[in-house]
Formats: C-alpha cells, structure tokens, sequence
C-alpha cells in the first residue's frame, strides 16, 4: 500500500482550472482574486473584514502586531505550533502558559485564575485545538470581565463551529488567524488569512501586509507613504484562485473528515486507544488525535512511530509543549506546572485523517495500530 501520511491536500480539476485561470491573465501577484478570496472568507465566517496573507505564521505576526503593545502580558497555550506563542514574541510581548484540558484546549478555567492573580496580564491567545473551538460561552464571560484582548488561532478550525458561532467570525475575540498549508482543511499552497471586526485593526493588517505603506486619493498617482515598517506578506491571485475553488468545496471536505473521525471513535470504543474527545459533529477535525497510556504496555511510543512508518502510515506529535523547546528555555521558560500537557505529551500522537482517505486505507491503520500495540 502507498504510504498513507497523517493529513494531505485535496485537489482536483477544478482547483487546476481555477490556478491556468489566473497563469492566463494580466495578474499573477495581488490583483482581483486576493480580494475576492478575503470577501469570501470574510462572508464564509461570519466576519467584517478578511486579510488574507503568505502563512499562517504571518497572520500571528501582523495580527500581533495590530492588537499588542510591547511588554503586554498574553496567556497562551503550550500544546500548538511554535508559531503561536512565537508571534506573541515577534511583538515584544511575553507569553504565559497555562496548561491544557482534557480536550487539548487551553483550561480556561486556569486562564480565568490567571487573570485573577494578575490583573496586570492584557491578553489571551487560544488555539482551537485539532478542529474543536473554544468553548465560545466562557471565552466571552472572560472577555467582558477582564476586558483582555484575544485572539484565536483557528489554524485548524475553518469550517468549524460552536454552538451554531463559526471560526473567525470573532464574536468573542478580536482577531482570529487561519492558515491554508496542504495539511489544514483548505488550502491555497501556503497562505493564512485574519479575520476581524474592527475597522481599525483591518486598516493596520493591510499597512503592515504591504510594507507599512499607505496610498490616498489625494496623492500624486506615482506617490506613497511608508508610515511604519511592514513587510511583504501578500498572497498571490493565483494562491486566491485556488483557495477560492477550495472553499467552495470546504463543507464537503469537513463532512468526510467527521465520517472518518466517526469511523475511529467507533473502532476504539472500549480499547485502550483513546479519542482526545468524544465524537463532536461540530469540529473541523484537522486531526484525529489519540491517546496511549504506553506505561501499560511493552511498546514505546517512539517504536509506535517507527514501527507504524514501516507499514506505510505516518503518525505525528500534536506537540511537543512549546515552553519545554531550548529558545523557550533560555528565556527561563520550561518549570511551568502543566501537569496535563505533560502527560498529554507522553500519551497522545495523531492517526492519517484527510478527505481522500479511503475507507480501505482507513481500516488498514487501524488494523495496524492494533497489530503494533499488540492488544485486541
């Protein structure tokens, strides 16, 4: 069997249509697609405003810079990308971490004690872990009472929703990021996109997107005004192209990967191979994580992996914790008592779940995970 990887783009004729569209035209770089694209996303989500951006990474860092001010205090999580807690940084500002759930989202019940030990802490970002939001009710009471900025890191959750509130529609935040690498749930390449509310902070993006310079109609036609320094973080129309034929087919593609999602949960009723969390029809399910308690077994995690990877299935780590990697330590970063995000380290890895997944292929890692673990 050809190797079955833990995520994977979906692309078909029409995405390669959509991009020899744009090869065709006058517009390779930003023309009318890019604003097409942030349209709609902006409509997809719920959201006033769409800056659509070269990664995911980059939307964290303009995002960042747009909302935070140097030496501000954020509570954030260790189980994400580094991306998350680095932009915080990016900005001169300092994260905080604060351990996980159950469910491998940031406990907003410790964030809220955070908050009350110290009122001088200005801000959260949340990561909606793997496809499942934050639980969008707390998230607002935390909001209106500490009057902290926040932004969520949907990375993995477009498409996703919580109690009928859509990722990045930013009810209860005031920005939310997406990235569109091949693994996520759409993808344009590489790219990301913000999505925000205020008028104010979409202003900024745009500056900071494109070299912090500005344009107005009372200028000469050739002029321009750097104001503060940006970079060049544009996505390309033909980028655009292929993230707009990908949206259209967004729904469809969530709907498959909570099909598969449902075929595991069912499969590893009553094993030792455990869900993250119980089935929820309302996660994007980027990933399909599961947890091992490898001190009950004669198998080590990393000879799962090895041993995995010899039949042609490619497991992944959703994360080792941020806090422990040696920058962070440097930065006297590493000693906090995040009890559950350790042991979540010891126990979890990520199983293949993408929309081209067969159910053959399905049935193959599951076979094969029993096998390797040796249990029934």
């Amino acid at each position: 069997m050809d190797f079955i990887p833990y995520g994977r783009q979906t692309i078909d004729s029409s995405d390669i249509e959509s991009v020899i569209e744009v090869l065709k035209s006058n517009y390779l770089t930003t023309g009318k697609r890019v604003n097409e694209f942030e349209e709609a996303i902006a409509s997809y989500c719920g959201a006033k405003y769409c800056v659509a951006v070269s990664s995911g990474t980059v939307a964290l860092h303009i995002a960042s810079l747009a909302i935070l001010d140097r030496e501000d205090k954020i509570i954030t999580t260790p189980n994400s990308f580094l991306a998350t807690a680095n932009s915080i940084i990016y900005a001169g500002a300092k994260p905080i971490f604060v351990d996980i759930a159950k469910d491998g989202n940031i406990d907003l019940e410790w964030v809220e004690e955070r908050l009350r030990i110290d009122p001088s802490i200005k801000g959260l970002y949340g990561v909606s872990f793997s496809g499942n939001m934050l639980n969008q009710d707390r998230l607002k009471e935390i909001r209106e009472r500490y009057n902290i900025t926040i932004l969520e890191d949907n990375a993995h959750s477009i498409g996703a929703t919580y109690r009928g509130i859509k990722a990045g529609s930013c009810i209860n935040s005031d920005v939310s990021i997406f990235s569109f690498h091949p693994v996520k749930g759409m993808t344009t390449g590489e790219g990301g996109a913000v999505t925000t509310n205020s008028k104010e902070i979409y202003e900024k993006l745009l500056t900071l997107r494109n070299h912090g310079m500005v344009k107005s109609t009372d200028m000469k036609p050739w002029e321009y005004e750097m104001r503060e320094l940006g970079f060049n973080y544009r996505l390309t129309d033909i980028q655009s192209a292929l993230g707009l034929s990908q949206l259209k087919r967004l729904d469809d593609f969530i709907a498959k990967r909570r099909d598969i999602a449902k075929s595991y949960d069912e499969a590893f009723r009553g094993t030792i191979v455990k869900p993250l969390y119980r089935y929820n029809p309302e996660s994007a399910y980027h990933l399909y994580v599961v947890k091992v308690d490898f001190d009950k077994l004669s198998i080590s995690k990393e000879e799962l992996f090895i041993k995995m990877r010899e039949k042609n299935i490619g497991l992944q780590l959703h994360y080792i914790p941020i806090n422990i990697q040696p920058y962070y330590r440097k930065l006297g970063y590493g000693d906090e008592v995040n009890s559950n995000m350790y042991r979540y380290y010891k126990e979890a890895f990520s199983l293949p779940i993408y929309p081209l997944l067969s159910s053959s292929q399905q049935d193959f890692v599951i076979e094969s995970l029993f096998k390797v673990l040796d249990v029934k």
